[in-house]
């Protein structure tokens, strides 16, 4: 497979750090996004250490001018964009006859409205090519809900209505587009949870376990790779069996 360009948004997170690595390793080069300066070169520095270098730009995915500013500081610095993995998320959990809309927006704002920001920059240039791969990374909570969680399953959800409306635009152009949906994965976030809700819910995951960002990354980079090119429009679930259906 050729080297291309890979810009993962929200690069420095558990899954994040996963699929920068392994783009990497397939022999591309890759740039993440930061909003902390002092977070992101201490993760810069611990890539390097690992032998990976990928290129930092500061930016906000949920402002269209810093995102598009980003791609266009990608591009200057390592060329055209030619894969991209939309990877920011956050959560703001609450029930919804509680939740603000401030917890609505701020979850919607980074986990969709990302999407439309960080794509529509790179998307005219993947076209004029005719080349070009795009990953959503989606959620399990997104397909069968979660208590708590109407604005992120909303948003996560909503990443794939995304996908398979930009997959059937772009088919014919090089272009496949395409989900990722993770159950859950063992990252600083969920390993934070006390030790028995965890095994509470590797009980119910078929496998019996979590799962390991460098699986979702395997996901990732079976998506990119070029004998990929007949699969767009698909939703990939990655979950141990916790959610299965067709």
């Amino acid at each position: 497979m050729n080297s291309r360009v890979a810009f993962v948004t929200g690069g420095t997170g558990g899954i994040g750090t996963a699929i920068c690595k392994k783009l990497a390793d397939m022999g591309h080069r890759v740039a993440t996004n930061y909003r902390n300066e002092e977070k992101a070169k201490a993760w810069q520095a611990q890539m390097k250490a690992d032998g990976y270098d990928i290129a930092l730009v500061k930016g906000d995915v949920t402002s269209p001018d810093e995102a598009q500013a980003m791609v266009a500081e990608v591009e200057k610095a390592i060329g055209p964009v030619e894969i991209l993995v939309n990877n920011a998320g956050i959560t703001r959990d609450g029930t919804f006859h509680k939740m603000t809309a401030q917890q609505w927006n701020d979850v919607i704002n980074t986990n969709l409205n990302s999407v439309f920001n960080v794509t529509r920059p790179v998307i005219e240039g993947m076209r004029e090519r005719k080349w070009g791969r795009i990953i959503q990374i989606s959620s399990i909570n997104g397909l069968k809900g979660q208590y708590g969680q109407a604005n992120y399953a909303a948003a996560k959800a909503g990443m794939h209505g995304f996908t398979i409306s930009l997959a059937r635009e772009n088919a014919k152009l090089g272009i496949t587009v395409n989900t990722v949906s993770p159950g859950y994965v063992a990252t600083d976030m969920v390993m934070a949870v006390p030790e028995e809700v965890r095994a509470k819910i590797a009980a119910d995951i078929p496998t019996g376990r979590l799962g390991k960002p460098e699986e979702i990354a395997y996901a990732v980079g079976f998506l990119v790779d070029d004998q990929a090119a007949w699969i767009t429009g698909s939703n990939l679930d990655i979950n141990g069996g916790h959610h299965m259906g067709w």
